[in-house]
């Protein structure tokens, strides 16, 4: 493939909602491109930018994934993300590494939840944005509904651009309004027919004309004056405002059969900004512009870590040039990094690259200690801000199905988070397990999958287990005394100790012995007898908090007592006290915050009531968007993210953060100690 140079790059990520039909989307432009010999199909496993063998096992985008298509006088990157709500971190590497979004959305199912939350992603990164509508053929499809969706949600920035004419719910003829001309298909070819006189059509006309003068002073004046606007008028308007963001143009079509896609695909080559016309953020919040002109430098948006392949780093050129054995410093680590071997991306196929100039995309292999959101450059002070991920919410113990596999686990699970920036790991040192946190249960699947197929190596996941306390309610005085004769020197140790509750998360110890009935050199030993024994309380063994412990009187003998009789007389005065002192169950309660559209805002809380969590408070967000704060019981929240999801559509986002401990209700603790005990 030719060098291309930035101006002549356009770099689009097509997301949306799972099933919206984006990859096949995708697999259509590389056909029409004649980059391939088929439309693939996700469904069957043929689907080119699904390469991955889970995703052909599947059915499903799980990752991102790129192919440089050249078209016309432009080389595009299209840019194909995951739609499922649990591999979210895909669309996040797909805006960070693109220009411009199109949105796909089924003329079946509608403006969903999937394409809002991308539309969103999307703004706030300010990509220009564009929708495609497809599906076109399915039964109950219906365009109209959805652009009334999107004005509904959008407003003036909806610009229709390609419309279908219906008759009797089957699709005539595409009209392209901007040359106001209707073609009938046979799959992608095209032949002209008479433009059917449609007031829907003329509605959607008007739409175009209105968003384009809306741009232009000039053709304001002229629209408003009856005059008409030439197709070079209309898309140069069109151009301006899809860069501005002040137009969000909509196309559509059937993906599988071609139906207007050339239509599609000639429109975005043309609309869609180039990388010349867009700008990335450094680190400070400075905005710059790609510039083949300037110092070389790259930013890396995505790693693939392959225990076989070894590592492949996405990259998109920020400034200057990027070649093979080119030395680069991370300003991360302020290590040099060397370029081995540059490659455009063709899918899951690479094509080796001379030079590579600014606002362009390929990988490399092989770059050490390089992470995703890592930026390198000839000087290395060069840094893009890195991109926000996901935070994951879903947590699992996750345990070896085999002794030994530890090591292999670990190692699994590490080269998977360089790649998965959605994947956290940490070890419960209270519960003694390893947790993983994901975005849900088809991500968390998918990860034990990986370690199977990648690292030869099986898990066993559990729910967690939860770190209780425990603590006591009343203040008791007990004695503890430890004797012991068995020949030679004895073992003899006696304290009194009073126990009460206080406020704290460690044992404070006090002593107020008169008259020497302890000596002194005793009291370490003591206090170190009674600090062992709150590691495992009364009721179910669980670490014990809130106590003070008060050495108030005791015994010894000259000869018998030692350091070790008096620590063993302190445990024995802690379990007999507080077996008495009122000892109750602690549980972790988190302060839960959800932000969630009215229309779900009483599931939630029904859902959070069944938990014995408490509604604190609301905030209004704007945008018809709430945020719910309560207080609930960690124990309960282990399938939250996935009800919130159901219940929501995963519209909702929620975090949930440790606060304080309270009492477990009896029955509860009773169930808890009844399973610590037949453990």
């Amino acid at each position: 493939m030719k060098e291309y140079f930035t101006k002549n790059i356009k770099n689009i990520a097509i997301l949306g909602h799972s099933n919206s039909g984006k990859t096949t989307l995708a697999d259509s432009l590389l056909f029409y491109g004649k980059a391939t010999d088929r439309i693939g199909s996700t469904s069957e496993g043929t689907a080119v930018l699904d390469f991955d063998p889970e995703e052909k096992k599947r059915g499903c985008s799980v990752q991102t994934s790129v192919f440089a298509l050249p078209f016309n006088d432009y080389k595009l990157n299209i840019i194909d993300a995951p739609g499922l709500f649990d591999f979210a971190g895909g669309v996040t590497e797909a805006i960070s590494a693109a220009d411009s979004v199109v949105i796909a959305i089924s003329g079946k199912s509608g403006l969903t939840n999937g394409a809002k939350q991308a539309f969103e992603k999307a703004k706030k990164q300010n990509k220009s944005i564009g929708f495609f509508v497809g599906k076109l053929d399915s039964s109950h499809a219906h365009f109209y509904r959805v652009i009334s969706a999107l004005v509904a949600n959008y407003g003036s920035l909806i610009c229709p651009v390609t419309v279908p004419y219906i008759e009797e719910e089957t699709v005539k003829c595409y009209v392209d309004l901007i040359e106001n001309k209707a073609y009938s298909y046979n799959g992608f070819d095209a032949t002209e027919t008479a433009l059917p006189d449609s007031t829907e059509i003329g509605q959607m006309r008007d739409m175009l004309l209105e968003a384009v003068a809306s741009v232009e002073e000039s053709l304001m004046e002229k629209y408003f004056g009856g005059e008409q606007f030439t197709t070079e008028e209309i898309v140069s308007a069109l151009k301006k405002g899809v860069k501005s963001g002040e137009i969000c143009p909509v196309y559509c079509g059937v993906q599988q059969k071609g139906d207007a896609i050339p239509l599609f695909a000639n429109g975005i080559a043309e609309i869609m900004p180039s990388a010349g016309e867009a700008s990335f953020t450094l680190s400070d919040g400075k905005t710059e512009t790609f510039n083949s002109e300037k110092e070389n430098a790259l930013f890396v948006f995505k790693t693939i870590a392959d225990p076989f392949v070894g590592k492949l780093s996405y990259f998109k050129v920020l400034s200057g040039f990027v070649s093979s054995d080119m030395k680069l410093k991370n300003s991360r680590t302020g290590e040099e990094e060397r370029i081995t071997k540059v490659m455009w991306l063709k899918g899951g196929k690479q094509e080796e690259a001379d030079k590579v100039f600014a606002g362009d995309i390929a990988c490399v292999s092989k770059l050490g200690d390089v992470m995703t959101g890592d930026t390198l450059s000839s000087s290395g002070t060069i840094s893009v801000k890195s991109p926000e991920f996901p935070k994951p919410t879903l947590k699992t113990a996750i345990y070896p199905a085999n002794k030994g596999d530890e090591e292999k686990i670990n190692s699994g699970l590490n080269r998977l988070m360089e790649e998965d920036k959605t994947i956290s790991l940490y070890s419960d040192t209270e519960t003694k397990e390893q947790v993983i946190s994901t975005l849900g249960e088809q991500h968390l699947d998918l990860i034990v999958s990986k370690l199977k197929s990648k690292f030869g190596t099986d898990v066993v996941l559990k729910e967690p287990k939860i770190a209780y306390r425990e603590t006591i309610r009343k203040a008791v005085k007990a004695q503890g005394r430890h004797k012991k004769q068995s020949g030679g020197h004895g073992q003899f140790g006696d304290v009194i100790i009073e126990f009460e509750p206080c406020d704290s998360d460690e044992l404070i110890f006090e002593e107020k012995v008169f008259g020497g009935a302890v000596p002194k050199n005793f009291f370490p030993a003591v206090e170190k007898g009674l600090r062992e024994s709150t590691a495992k309380g009364v009721l179910a063994g669980f670490p014990m908090v809130g106590i003070k412990a008060t050495l108030v009187d005791g015994s010894y003998h000259p000869v018998d007592s030692s350091e070790m009789a008096f620590k063993m007389a302190a445990s024995i005065a802690f379990k007999e006290g507080v077996s008495q002192a009122n000892p109750v169950l602690l549980e972790p309660i988190g302060t839960l915050k959800v932000l969630a559209s009215d229309d779900v805002l009483g599931d939630i809380i029904g859902d959070i009531n069944k938990r014995r969590g408490r509604i604190i408070g609301m905030n209004p967000i704007g945008n018809m968007t709430q945020e719910i704060i309560g207080e609930v019981p960690i124990a309960e929240m282990s399938d939250f993210s996935t009800a919130l999801r159901s219940i929501t559509g995963g519209s909702a986002e929620f975090d949930l953060d440790f606060v304080r401990y309270e009492d477990v209700p009896q029955m509860i603790a009773d169930k808890i100690i009844a399973e610590r005990k037949s453990e």
